[in-house]
């Protein structure tokens, strides 16, 4: 199996648990004399199992993404987490563009006046950098997941 249908069966077994938890928490209680819409112990049977699946597939992804080498000597792991530094950064930048950003409502000459400390455009400029910067490396990294065989 890829990596890329792992990740896909992953998020697969993540909306199911989710979706089961909804369902049991629907069936939790019922008024006296009623019964529920579903069997809460069934429910609860293939959420364990669905569980179980979900742990067994991130075991693997994460031991196929250490021992995976992906490029300039790193591991797909390394390669993931600069991707998420890189989301990180690129989202900072652009809430302290947002921030930045001067709207002044002149209600009368006795309101406070705002200027922005930072220089906006330059900070718009390192977040199109950082996102241009993200999607190469998400490329990359999308490219590998279909490359790269899980490990057993």
């Amino acid at each position: 199996m890829k990596l890329a249908e792992a990740l896909i069966l992953r998020a697969d077994c993540q909306k199911r648990v989710e979706q089961l938890k909804q369902r049991l928490i629907r069936s939790a209680k019922v008024q006296e004399g009623d019964q529920p819409a579903e069997n809460p112990q069934e429910l609860i049977v293939e959420l364990e199992r669905t569980s179980d699946e979900l742990a067994a597939l991130i075991k693997r992804i994460n031991k196929t993404n250490s021992a995976s080498q992906f490029q300039e000597g790193g591991t797909l792991s390394d390669a993931l987490a600069a991707r998420d530094v890189l989301s990180l950064k690129r989202a900072a930048y652009n809430d302290l563009a947002h921030a930045a950003a001067i709207v002044q409502s002149a209600y009368s000459r006795s309101e406070v006046k705002f200027k922005s400390t930072v220089n906006i455009a330059d900070v718009q400029k390192r977040v199109d950098a950082l996102s241009k910067e993200y999607r190469e490396m998400d490329s990359r990294i999308q490219e590998a997941n279909w490359r790269i065989e899980v490990v057993e």
